[in-house]
């Protein structure tokens, strides 16, 4: 039986060295996991491309909603020949409508634009009014994969649309189930869905800020940290 793959998001170089260690076979590379992850800078990038194992980078230009213009569009298609140029492993974007529903359009744009490299579709997902035109959608714009949260904050949640969004699939993509999981709880998800890789952040807080950078607005106090024995605990928890 192929082992359960094992995603950990990451958005600094001390988070992806944790990641790595604790045994994580992909990751993703972000930057502000805080605000549900935006485009890495050229450095973390830069160090990126020298891991050990797969990674992917996020292309989101801005924190907020998925629905993107033309200056928008652009600087993620110039974000996109970065990360190749760099020679990661894959990207990882989403674009939405205003109602919601997936840009079928921007998605194939953005797509097409990426050819040779692996590409999932984000939680812009979890927005979707109609789980089987969504997951069309991420099939005909040539998605590996869909990370999903089952249109709830959590995986744990959003089960039951979890358990759709695998029935619409029929082994057609990859379905990654993520938000919230640990070595914990887990099983909940593994006795209920089909599930082939997952998506984690495997963080604890960080120690609170000097009380002068939050005056100044130079954090938020939201920040967490990759800890790698939680990520050597999930995999144990999926591998037994």
């Amino acid at each position: 039986m192929t082992p359960i793959l094992l995603e950990i998001c990451v958005d600094d170089a001390e988070g992806l060295s944790a990641a790595i260690e604790g045994g994580a076979d992909r990751v993703e590379l972000c930057s502000a996991l805080q605000l549900g992850g935006l485009t890495p800078s050229p450095g973390l990038i830069a160090i990126a491309a020298q891991a050990t194992i797969p990674v992917y980078a996020m292309i989101r230009p801005r924190a907020g909603d998925f629905v993107y213009g033309t200056s928008d569009l652009d600087q993620m298609l110039l974000d996109i020949d970065a990360v190749r140029a760099a020679g990661l492993a894959g990207v990882v974007f989403g674009a939405s409508r205003p109602d919601g529903r997936l840009d079928h359009k921007a998605l194939d744009r953005l797509s097409r634009h990426a050819d040779g490299l692996g590409r999932t579709l984000h939680r812009a997902f979890d927005l979707v009014p109609d789980i089987d035109e969504a997951v069309q959608i991420a099939i005909d714009t040539d998605f590996e994969r869909i990370l999903t949260s089952g249109r709830a904050p959590t995986a744990l949640e959003g089960l039951d649309d979890l358990e759709k969004t695998f029935a619409a699939a029929a082994g057609r993509i990859a379905i990654m189930p993520g938000s919230g999981l640990t070595a914990e709880n887990v099983k909940t998800l593994l006795s209920r869905l089909p599930i082939t890789e997952i998506h984690a952040s495997c963080s604890t807080a960080a120690p609170a800020p000097d009380e002068n950078i939050l005056r100044l607005g130079f954090g938020d106090g939201l920040r967490r940290n990759t800890d790698k024995r939680r990520v050597e605990a999930l995999i144990k928890a999926i591998r037994q």
